[in-house]
């Protein structure tokens, strides 16, 4: 596969002027910027380059070296070994090593603290600090074959017997799975009482697991994908699946602990974790975008018809101008997103928003660079194939695009009381 050289990248990111600098601007986020970029040209680009084609997962060196840089543990807090940042710097960091794998950059959110809001506020350290160090990186079991979208429609079982749960039902586009210390999984442990919402009655179970292995009655299989290669996604079903009493993900109970005030909902914890991934997701396809429109504009100059580098015709330059503009705007939304995520404030529908913007605006730009490449980019030669594969898929996953209109439209219109 013919490659963008690490060494002659395309810097379409150089910074604005000082007077223009947006205010979430920092000297340390620039360096962090900085030295994430030249991770993913020099370490991360030629690891995809060689596996992708393979569907072949991400080696445990390159996960090794993820964790000396710090970032599974860029949002979990200074004294528990984590960077301390915030959501921007998570989905700075994310946008670069999407830029090169997209996988690379997925894995970064099987950690960041996710699975320990144990109630134990000892176990709840322990697990932060192995989440810093990457050695608590997990998998998330929501979706289900009837369940994807509408997961208040889940209906996997957890009964209590004695001290343990035991969980029964199937789950699907679990990705991570069998590589993971642990699967956080969306049960059902009652059904909602008349008049309640389905959500309810809904709990997020623990399930710690040895990394390359099922725990007794958990069986599955790898779903066999057309892109987002680099680890596995599985079709999972447990029977009668032990997992402790006590392994209840409760994110308000933790809080509760550090002297928060909130109640204790499976379905609403998914929910905040979902804002969190759109906006990452965001990002994710803002790396994809810019993957496609660099390794164009090095195609242009380098490809010749007419006597002239291809790059010349101006058709072929307005569209690069075009999938630029389309970056840079997606970039800006949301870097926004996710500040007023770190100021604490509710943005579930700029979540979504910015989910729906940048993702379809990934496709589209991804699509264009496939054209400029002409037949070449409808080959395995080129990485281009590569970035619009997996820009398709962000479209999809953490909520189609149809389900972000419907929460952007449902909090800018409410539904009347008959529909």
């Amino acid at each position: 596969m013919t490659s963008t050289r690490a060494e002659d990248p395309v810097d379409v990111l150089a910074p604005p002027p000082p007077a223009l600098l947006p205010p979430w601007h920092t000297p340390e986020r620039e360096q962090l910027q900085e030295q994430a970029r030249r991770f993913a040209m020099e370490e991360v680009l030629p690891v995809a380059d060689e596996l992708d084609p393979q569907k072949g997962e991400i080696p445990a060196s390159l996960l090794t070296r993820l964790a000396e840089l710090g970032w599974f543990g860029i949002t979990v807090p200074a004294e528990n070994g984590g960077l301390g940042l915030g959501v921007f710097e998570y989905c700075m960091v994310s946008e670069e090593l999407a830029r090169a794998w997209m996988s690379t950059a997925s894995i970064l959110a099987r950690s960041q603290g996710l699975g320990t809001a144990v109630a134990d506020a000892d176990r709840r350290h322990e697990l932060l600090s192995r989440s810093a160090r990457g050695e608590w990186i997990g998998a998330i079991a929501l979706s289900e074959p009837d369940a994807g979208s509408d997961l208040a429609s889940v209906s996997t079982r957890a009964v209590l017997d004695g001290d343990e749960w035991v969980v029964t039902g199937r789950k699907r586009w679990c990705g991570n799975a069998k590589a993971a210390d642990f699967i956080q999984v969306l049960v059902r442990e009652r059904d909602p009482e008349p008049g309640e919402s389905r959500s309810n009655g809904l709990v997020n179970l623990l399930l710690e697991k040895k990394r390359g292995e099922f725990p007794e009655g958990l069986t599955g299989y790898p779903i066999d994908k057309v892109g987002y290669h680099g680890f596995l996604t599985w079709d999972l079903t447990f029977d009668g699946v032990r997992i402790p009493r006590e392994n209840v993900i409760d994110e308000a109970d933790a809080a509760k602990e550090e002297g928060a005030a909130a109640e204790r909902a499976g379905f609403a914890e998914a929910q905040k974790f979902l804002n969190t991934a759109r906006v990452h997701t965001a990002a994710r396809a803002v790396g994809l975008a810019r993957a496609a429109l660099e390794d164009s504009i090095l195609y242009l100059q380098e490809r010749e018809q007419f006597g002239h580098p291809i790059g010349d015709f101006q058709a072929l330059r307005f569209a690069v101008a075009g999938m630029a503009a389309q970056i840079e705007q997606s970039r800006a939304f949301y870097r926004q997103v996710a500040h007023l995520i770190d100021l604490g404030v509710r943005c579930e529908k700029e979540a979504s928003m910015v989910k729906l913007e940048a993702t379809e605006m990934s496709v589209r730009v991804t699509n264009q660079a496939m054209q400029l490449h002409g037949g070449n980019g409808y080959t395995t030669e080129r990485q281009v194939e590569r970035h619009w594969r997996d820009a398709r898929l962000t479209t999809i996953f953490e909520g189609t695009s149809e389900i972000q209109k419907r929460i952007i439209s449902d909090r800018l219109l409410p539904r009347s009381p008959l529909s």
